[in-house]
């Protein structure tokens, strides 16, 4: 499996952020008081995530703004799918998990996957932050990031909206389902 190529031509750039700025424009609510000319500077100045919003947008996540770091000052890219991102479903949790599967093995796992676009794993507080916005996967479920104790034992969460109410679960982390993916942040 040969090296990606890491940068956009002119016209992947060009189409890349009429995309967002389309998404932005029509979900003002997931960024309230931001400017598009801010958010397409930051974006400008940094070719690198650039290719990582285009590798979240390839897969299926529709990357949006979801807000910024006050510290930091990066905007924050999330996924907003509806459901999990289609292109990033069937993985197990991560390379250990992958590696101890004897059979049956997923083509990869959310740790490779996120290393290879360049993004991070969403924490369980973050997924929770996203459905504040909108209501995502009332039909497909979310890794998250697992807390060490957890995946120690073997396990991973995930989560899911049903009923209303956001849940969050277990599995193991060498488990992997169609309906399952994980959503992701890039900070820019």
């Amino acid at each position: 499996m040969g090296k990606k190529r890491k940068e956009l031509s002119a016209d992947e750039k060009e189409e890349l952020t009429a995309t967002l700025k389309t998404r932005f424009e029509e979900n003002m609510h997931r960024h309230q008081g931001m400017k598009w000319e801010s958010v397409l500077k930051r974006v400008e100045a940094n070719p690198g995530k650039l290719w990582s919003l285009n590798e979240m947008e390839r897969t299926g996540g529709e990357p949006d703004v979801g807000g910024h770091d006050k510290k930091s000052g990066e905007v924050l890219f999330y996924d907003f799918s509806p459901e999990s991102p289609k292109g990033r479903r069937s993985l197990c949790y991560d390379r250990k998990a992958l590696d101890a599967r004897k059979k049956h093995k997923p083509r990869s796992s959310v740790s490779d996957m996120t290393e290879e676009m360049g993004v991070e794993l969403l924490t369980e507080a973050q997924y929770r932050k996203l459905q504040e916005f909108d209501q995502l996967d009332r039909k497909t479920s979310t890794w998250v990031r697992t807390p060490d104790d957890i995946r120690e034992k073997g396990g991973a969460i995930f989560c899911d909206r049903r009923y209303g109410k956001v849940f969050t679960y277990h599995n193991g982390a060498d488990s992997y389902y169609a309906s399952r993916g994980f959503r992701s942040l890039l900070r820019v």
